[in-house]
């Protein structure tokens, strides 16, 4: 049976896979591609970030009574302050500044590399473990929100 940190940490790849493909786009100079894949990147990123805010971590606060102060509050501060790297990312593209937008980019990812292993490596298991038998069911609801 797939977990919540099976199908979070596929989510992950496949957000990361096309941010590649849009960094060596700006790399490139291709602005059409740049458009194309950082528009994807940046939709999937935010359902990604919604299904962990409106689903996973209440159910985990829920479930563990870890609310403020716990690790889902240092997981949402880490969407925060990549939110406003993305703006600067689409700042770039509409000016065509290949240039910015690959130092948003790299800042996105000091911050996204270590936030996705905290995720996988601890905030995943522990909610599959919390929910247990009540976690297929929410992992249902997860992926009807996928893009």
């Amino acid at each position: 049976m797939e977990t919540i940190n099976d199908y979070m940490m596929g989510d992950h790849r496949l957000c990361d896979a096309i941010f590649e493909r849009a960094d060596r786009a700006a790399e490139a100079g291709d602005f059409a591609a740049l458009e194309r894949e950082s528009a994807d990147f940046l939709r999937r990123i935010a359902a990604h970030i919604e299904m962990e805010e409106r689903l996973l971590f209440p159910a985990f606060e829920e479930r563990t009574g870890m609310g403020a102060g716990g690790p889902t509050a240092t997981m949402i501060d880490e969407h925060r302050a990549m939110e406003g790297l993305f703006e600067q990312m689409r700042d770039a593209i509409t000016a065509r500044n290949a240039t910015a937008y690959r130092a948003a980019s790299a800042q996105v990812m000091e911050i996204l590399v270590p936030h996705n292993q905290k995720e996988e490596q601890m905030m995943y298991p522990m909610l599959d473990s919390a929910l247990g038998d009540e976690a297929a069911a929410l992992l249902d609801e997860v992926k009807a929100m996928a893009v």
